[in-house]
């Protein structure tokens, strides 16, 4: 599917979105349209194996177009239906009964059957409880079909849902519906949500483009200039993964370079944006056993795969990318001095976990891996205990690059934040800072990055390239004179000098345009005389 169609694909189902809703809070349709448009994915893959391991034996549809193929060859094959539904976890890891299909359940809307909110309440039960391994438990728990918030009575909530599911289904009818068509236009529907949920959007997703930033900074082979991009990471980590963007971000970045990625590693604390993040992966045809997201609290460490204290079999990740909350309120206790994060580094205030965002994910990052986050201006200058873990971390030589974005990037917030970059092994000894605030796109409500905003970033990033007023590497030794103060302007000047003045110029200029002045007033004159008027002094 070419980006225009994957565009007007998303822009379709947008559309339907928009005028579905009525009342209803844009956040939560969203995860009702989200979740339809995951039972298309999960149907068409499950009926494409289906169709391949039945063979000759899958049936095609007869006189009654209604009737679902696989629906057929269960009534006609009972005794069978328990081991090929055995062979289809082996294969595809999850079974769905035939009336519980997409194809089924937009038939059913598209006739308005009484039973089509029921089904559709069996089907997402039996996917969470009976279809998927424990992993994917709790996938639908919070979509709530018997919601007031669809209808007041049973009957009013299955007409919307069969309002909705027509519509829905009659708008994927006019496309290719592969696994790339639907996860991005899923991406698509997610960005768009974003856009009018304000500041809860910051939750959820990391716009695309800076997405794109830190994906390709984390996949350069960057332990050296003019290096090209890295052909395989083992693992590829976000410890704030939203809807998981970034981190399929980064898997996008590393096929369209030929490479590979071993597994997908991420945490969100928000139940209903971890399982988003969850149908994201398996819509963009990431295999259950290629990525683990957990459900916890990153700051409290609640995942046990995190908590080993034997660094033989401490969890490292190759890459590591994040947007935490901008300085988001957290509570530490005692016992956190000691925690294995922070113990070299010190706690971050209570008023910003900014740094301890920082210091759970660099705890974790290989010897040879790369970390990029994005944080609110303040991690670069503010004092106390925050300066002191940014002089630690300088002082061992873990800042590589600092890069400055402009304001008014994001849905949930206007402003300007940074990207900083970290690594454990990194071999020049400096600071690359690259001041990007000044280049941008203006939009009506968000500012943006073109492609050769981002281009020009990345390049800058990884040739260590030096522009007057733009990107400049920085001895330690001067950031040291600074107090290891990592504010941009104190390193990369953006003022433009005053133009000199060439006065001989200026004053033939000056003559000329007397001379033009005298000549119009004479010509005006003369036209004046003529009419029999004063002319003009």
């Amino acid at each position: 599917m070419t980006d225009a169609n994957q565009k007007q694909l998303g822009n379709t189902l947008w559309k339907i979105a928009d005028d579905l809703r009525g009342a209803m809070n844009a956040d939560d349709f969203r995860d009702y349209m989200l979740s339809f448009l995951f039972l298309r994915y999960l149907s068409d893959n499950y009926e494409t194996a289906a169709k391949k391991e039945l063979g000759r034996d899958y049936p095609t549809v007869g006189e009654d177009a209604r009737q679902v193929p696989l629906a057929l060859w269960y009534t006609d094959n009972p005794n069978d239906v328990s081991e090929f539904e055995k062979q289809m976890r082996r294969k595809v890891h999850y079974v769905i009964k035939p009336q519980h299909l997409w194809s089924s359940i937009a038939n059913m809307a598209r006739t308005q059957s009484s039973d089509l909110l029921s089904t559709l309440q069996d089907g997402f039960k039996y996917i969470e409880n009976e279809s998927f391994e424990s992993t994917f438990q709790g996938l639908f728990s919070e979509i709530n079909l018997g919601s007031d918030k669809l209808g007041r009575t049973y009957s009013d909530r299955n007409a919307k849902l069969c309002t909705i599911i027509q519509r829905i289904a009659e708008g994927l009818s006019e496309f290719s519906t592969d696994v790339d068509a639907l996860g991005d236009a899923y991406e698509h529907l997610i960005g768009q949500f974003a856009a009018g949920s304000g500041k809860k959007a910051g939750e959820f997703y990391t716009p695309q483009q800076l997405s794109d930033i830190l994906s390709a900074i984390v996949t350069l082979d960057s332990q050296e200039p003019n290096t090209g991009p890295k052909k395989r990471l083992e693992s590829v980590m976000d410890f704030a993964c939203g809807s998981g963007s970034l981190l399929l971000n980064v898997r996008k970045r590393m096929k369209e370079n030929a490479g590979t990625i071993g597994k997908i590693f991420g945490q969100e604390k928000n139940i209903t944006t971890y399982n988003l993040a969850r149908m994201n992966m398996l819509l963009h045809g990431v295999k259950d056993s290629e990525f683990e997201i957990f459900h916890g609290d990153t700051l409290l460490n609640e995942w046990d795969k995190m908590c080993e204290l034997n660094p033989a079999k401490k969890p490292s990740f190759d890459a590591i990318v994040a947007n935490p909350p901008f300085s988001y309120r957290w509570e530490p206790n005692e016992s956190m001095a000691d925690d294995v994060r922070f113990k070299n580094h010190g706690l971050a205030p209570k008023s910003a976990a900014d740094f301890a965002f920082l210091l759970h994910g660099f705890h974790f990052l290989k010897d040879e891996g790369v970390m990029a986050i994005i944080l609110p201006h303040g991690v670069l200058f503010r004092g106390g205990a925050e300066e002191r873990i940014r002089t630690k971390l300088l002082k061992d030589g873990h800042i590589d690059t600092v890069v400055g974005l402009p304001a008014n990037l994001f849905y949930s917030t206007g402003i300007p934040v940074c990207i900083l970059v970290l690594k454990r092994c990194k071999k020049p000894n400096d600071v690359m800072f690259i001041n990007a605030s000044e280049h941008f796109e203006k939009g009506k409500k968000q500012n943006r990055l073109t492609a050769e905003h981002i281009t020009k970033i990345v390049d800058a990033y990884r040739n260590r390239t030096e522009e007057e007023r733009y990107s400049r590497r920085v001895d330690i030794a001067e950031i040291e004179k600074n107090d290891f103060n990592l504010n941009i302007s104190r390193y990369i000047s953006t003022s433009v000098g005053e133009e000199e003045i060439d006065l001989s110029v200026t004053h033939r200029e000056l003559l000329q345009i007397d001379a033009a002045v005298n000549a119009a007033t004479a010509k005006h004159n003369a036209f004046l005389k003529e009419l029999g008027l004063p002319p003009l002094p």
